[in-house]
Parts: structure tokens; C-alpha cells; sequence
């Protein structure tokens, strides 16, 4: 994402309704399996500098955009129209920040039907228990959202806090943020990151958690080492029918049975037989 405030990225109607369309994309790949070949799910959607290394992130059936104040004004019924099967919307970054247009977005994409959820920007010169407190404050505990996102990622542009911390220092960060998102929201949290955090924070850490990877030049099993992803931003220059300019774009892992499983549970469901223990996991 590389969302921060200091520079532009770099980068429903109900279960019933979300179902249904699911069921649709399932028809489109029974389609494409008969006539012996891979299709783009999307054909509305574009990319302005296709890379030939994630040309496959096309082949996977549910995809989905991330979105701050950078997209402008959204029109979330063309996002919903041209398929998009769910939106991640930047919220918070730090204890002091809130995205100018997260509440715009947040009620535009669920008054379209597009599944939507919440991710904070973690700012790492500012305490995690801060962080926390000012997410809780503004983000709605709407138990028909998408589970929270917390996105790691070095603040290396940031001319106030472009240091790195010690991995032990920040692992204990970033645990408690995951472990009050889950306790604010009842939903495992989903960890977002990307090819630099990984390696020098995550990499063979917190297997127990969702990971959305960024990988814009290669498939995620070529730059994250042993690492079971459930979501992958495949290009930070997409085109999407009611999003001026370049938008992330994104891939789900699995079939659209599995996407149906984890929209009615919150959860990845190779994680059921592990969450469920824990009280995660539970139909909505």
C-alpha cells in the first residue's frame, strides 16, 4: 500500500448478495476450464504497467482494490459493476491521522454491496497502545465488515520517523496492535506487507495470522520465503472503472467456494480447524 499522509502511493447489500456473485464468477471459470484455458475475470479492469512476472494474478477469480484520499472521489457503483469483489479502505496511520475521505468510502462501498474493511498505517515512532486508542476511536465496530488490516511496513519516506526498530522491538508492536484489533473487532486481524518488513521482521513469524503480500514484479512464493498468503497485491498501477488513476489491485488466494467460506466466517478457511477452538470463525 505505502499509504502514508505524507505522500500520493506509489502504489453491502448483505451475505446474500455477495453470495450470488461469487456464484457467478464460479459460472465464468466453469466456462473458462471448458473452453481449455485461462481468461481474465476482470476484462474491465486494466493495469497501466502490466508486469509480465504477476501476469498470472489474473487467473485467480476474486480480486479487489485498496483505497485512500490518493483515488479522490470513488464511484463505488462502477467498483461494484466492474466486479470488484472487495475493497480494503485506508482509516488511520499513527495516533493522529485519519484519512480525509475514510468515512466517505467506508459508507460508499457498503451502500454499493462491496464487501469493505478498515487498515491502519503503522507509524512506528509512535507507541502501539497510541495507535490502538486512536483506531478504536475511529473506526465503527461493524460486525458485516471485513476483518481489520494492519499494515507493516518501514516508514522510509517519512522525513519524521524513517528509522527501522530492532525485530524484536517491533514484533512486540505489531502483536499487541494484532491482539487489540482482535479484541475490538472479534476478527482475526489480517497482516498487510511487503517484500522489506518480511524479510527483516516476519519472515517465519506469526504463522497464525492472514497475510496480504505485495509482490508487483514476481508471484509471492519467489520474494516470501515460506509464507502462506491469503492475499496478494499484484499491481500498485490498476485501472478500475470508477477510480480515477492508478489503484491497487488485488488477489484472493482461492476458489470462490473458499472466498464464500471466509465472507461468512471472517477467516481463511485453511485456518478453521485451528481459529475455530479460539471462538474465531463463527458464521455471521
Amino acid at each position: 500500500m505505502s499509504l502514508t499522509n505524507e505522500r500520493p502511493p506509489t502504489t453491502g447489500r448483505g451475505p446474500g448478495a455477495w453470495m450470488r456473485r461469487t456464484a457467478a464468477i464460479a459460472l465464468m471459470a466453469g466456462l473458462a476450464a471448458c473452453a481449455g484455458g485461462t481468461t481474465d475475470f476482470y476484462p474491465d479492469k486494466g493495469d497501466v504497467k502490466p508486469h509480465p512476472g504477476v501476469a498470472r494474478a489474473k487467473s485467480h477469480p476474486i480480486q479487489g482494490i485498496d483505497i485512500s484520499k490518493w483515488q479522490g472521489r470513488v464511484d463505488w457503483a462502477s467498483v461494484r459493476k466492474a466486479g470488484t469483489q472487495f475493497a480494503f479502505i485506508k482509516a488511520t496511520e499513527g495516533g493522529d491521522h485519519v484519512d480525509e475521505r475514510f468515512r466517505e468510502n467506508w459508507d460508499g462501498a457498503a451502500q454499493a454491496g462491496v464487501p469493505r474493511g478498515a487498515y491502519h498505517f503503522v507509524f512506528w515512532c509512535r507507541s502501539a497502545q497510541d495507535q490502538m486508542a486512536w483506531f478504536k476511536k475511529n473506526v465503527p465496530n461493524d460486525p458485516t465488515a471485513l476483518p481489520p488490516v494492519l499494515d507493516v511496513e518501514w516508514n522510509g519516506h517519512s522525513q519524521l520517523c524513517p528509522k527501522k526498530l530492532p525485530k524484536a522491538q517491533a514484533l512486540a508492536m505489531v502483536q499487541y496492535m494484532l491482539d487489540e484489533m482482535e479484541r475490538y473487532t472479534g476478527k482475526r486481524p489480517i497482516i498487510y506487507t511487503d517484500i522489506t518488513f518480511h524479510k527483516d521482521v516476519l519472515e517465519n513469524e506469526l504463522p497464525d495470522y492472514p497475510h496480504w503480500v505485495r509482490s508487483t514484479a514476481a508471484e509471492p512464493e519467489q520474494r516470501y520465503a515460506r509464507r502462506k498468503w491469503m492475499l496478494w497485491q499484484f499491481t500498485s498501477t490498476g485501472r478500475v472503472p470508477g477510480v480515477r488513476g492508478d489503484v491497487d489491485r488485488n488477489a484472493f488466494y482461492g476458489t470462490t467456494a473458499e472466498w464464500a467460506s471466509f465472507l461468512s466466517t471472517d477467516c481463511d478457511p485453511r485456518d478453521h480447524h485451528r481459529l475455530s477452538p479460539q471462538g474465531l470463525c463463527t458464521n455471521k
